[in-house]
């Protein structure tokens, strides 16, 4: 899919500064450094649509971004930040409950984990939020450009049974350098626009 101009509305520290919109949204949810803002920059064709940082954590505030006037990509803070103080965890978790239990628009949920390593409790707690609130669920493996070919097949395994994944949850292998899975990412987020 073409995005022609998508754009930062806001990033929300609070429910007070959420915009005020009716465009459905689309959540992004991941541990801190696996990847998120390469693939939002990636999946939009903008090279700085979403700031990447090499210092894991970066992101502490919710960033919706408008794709052009169909959605919007609401990007949550990392979580499993080993620096991450406890008052910011339970910020964090309050801030999740609050949009999850509150905001209306919301119509899916991207997981990100990192195709190279067993998703965390984080990523388990995340998957339950998901299923507890009826949404739609895929999971987006990045970084599969890292492993060898024959690790892809196995790493894949590993994640779809450590969250126990049914046949509505897709697995989506995705690479930001080769630019790998973003035809599969846009028909899970079509998907989920359609599910009224």
């Amino acid at each position: 899919m073409e995005v022609k101009n998508p754009y930062l509305v806001i990033s929300a520290p609070d429910s007070k500064s959420w915009p005020d919109s009716e465009l459905p949204e689309i959540v992004m949810a991941g541990r801190s450094n696996v990847g998120k803002s390469s693939l939002i920059n990636t999946i939009t064709r903008r090279k700085n649509l979403a700031y990447v940082g090499n210092t894991p954590g970066k992101t502490r505030l919710l960033n919706f971004f408008n794709i052009d006037d169909r959605f919007m990509l609401v990007d949550v803070p990392g979580y499993g930040y080993a620096n991450a103080s406890k008052k910011m965890l339970i910020q964090f978790g309050e801030m999740m409950e609050e949009y999850f239990g509150e905001r209306k628009q919301k119509k899916g949920l991207l997981i990100i984990v990192d195709a190279r390593h067993k998703p965390s409790e984080d990523d388990l707690t995340m998957i339950e939020y998901a299923r507890y609130h009826h949404m739609k669920l895929a999971i987006i493996a990045t970084k599969v450009d890292k492993l060898k070919k024959n690790e892809i097949k196995k790493c894949l395994e590993k994640i779809k049974t450590t969250f126990e994944l049914t046949d509505e949850e897709p697995l989506i292998a995705f690479s930001s350098e080769k630019k790998q899975g973003i035809d599969r990412v846009w028909q899970m987020i079509d998907e989920m626009l359609e599910d009224r």
